[in-house]
């Protein structure tokens, strides 16, 4: 797999995440999330788009987007909506309730995270751990459209001593002790998290798949992406990519657009020019902050 294109894009999408609530649910219960958009005010308002994930640590639910069937999630399971669709979470399939964002207010101003309990009296129960990723999607993301609307890592495809394991652990963990420093040791777990599962994700692909992460795995648009995501301000022809990829010019570009979208060419103007707007970001954040070290 073409690590070092997804490396590169997954620094440009500059993720940060905290864990935000630590849920206690008793059977019957529901919880429903708008989108992103909707509720990124409160949590992450720096972001520019905002990705919300579930860790079922205890007990069993169902979840899924408001117009497609749920799924069932079990202990151990991570569901993440990457697109920042509206979502439920509920006891049983088919259940619904108004979002209550009032909930969120003040949410940046309380220690993290925060608590809630939701229910009736029934036997059943479970424990879920929210968290939210925020990114820049700005002004050109490929791995963004390349997601599913709904990404579910199964906790029985995760072995007990891999590091996905561990990190629900530690996420519950830290989630119920508020330990000095818990929101950042949360925050890059997410990040990390959030990794591994497009990782996962991009090895479940069928070999028929197409898109931007598909084409990751092919060993020659692959290496197209590696040569421009390592050198996107290089003077790239395609008469050099295509000695560098091996194949012909007529190959690479009906290849490289199969699976990207578009030829390869276009492809490196457009992540040039996202490259030079992200290192013009740059600058002015580094500007503004040499500016407050001075005002103090």
């Amino acid at each position: 797999m073409g690590a070092d294109a997804l490396s590169d894009v997954l620094r440009a999408v500059r993720l940060t995440g905290a864990v935000f609530f630590n849920l206690q649910v008793r059977d019957p219960w529901v919880a429903e999330a708008p989108s992103g958009k909707e509720y990124a005010p409160f949590v992450l308002p720096d972001a520019h788009h905002v990705i919300e994930y579930h860790v079922i640590s205890k007990g069993t639910c169902w979840g899924g987007l408001l117009d497609a069937e749920p799924v069932r999630l079990e202990a151990g399971d991570i569901v993440v909506f990457p697109q920042g669709d509206p979502h439920v979470l509920s006891s049983e399939p088919g259940m619904r309730c108004p979002p209550d964002l009032t909930i969120l207010s003040g949410a940046r101003e309380k220690q993290l995270p925060l608590d809630f309990t939701l229910g009736g009296n029934a036997p059943g129960s479970a424990h879920i751990v929210c968290g939210f990723l925020g990114c820049d999607a700005r002004p050109f993301n490929p791995l963004l459209t390349s997601l599913p609307r709904l990404l579910h890592l199964k906790a029985a495809s995760m072995p007990e001593s891999g590091w996905l394991a561990s990190f629900i652990r530690a996420a519950v963990d830290e989630s119920d002790n508020r330990r000095p420093g818990g929101e950042s040791v949360l925050a890059r777990l997410s990040e990390l998290m959030f990794i591994e599962g497009v990782r996962r994700y991009v090895q479940s692909l069928p070999p028929e798949q197409s898109g931007w992460l598909a084409g990751l795995r092919d060993r020659h648009v692959g290496r197209a992406l590696n040569l421009i995501h390592a050198k996107p301000s290089r003077a790239w022809t395609l008469d050099q990519l295509v000695k560098e990829v091996g194949l012909s010019r007529s190959s690479l570009v009906e290849r490289f657009s199969h699976f990207v979208g578009q030829p390869p060419m276009q492809y490196l103007a457009e992540w040039a020019h996202a490259d030079r707007r992200r290192h013009a970001r740059r600058w002015r954040r580094q500007c503004r902050a040499r500016w407050r070290r001075g005002r103090l």
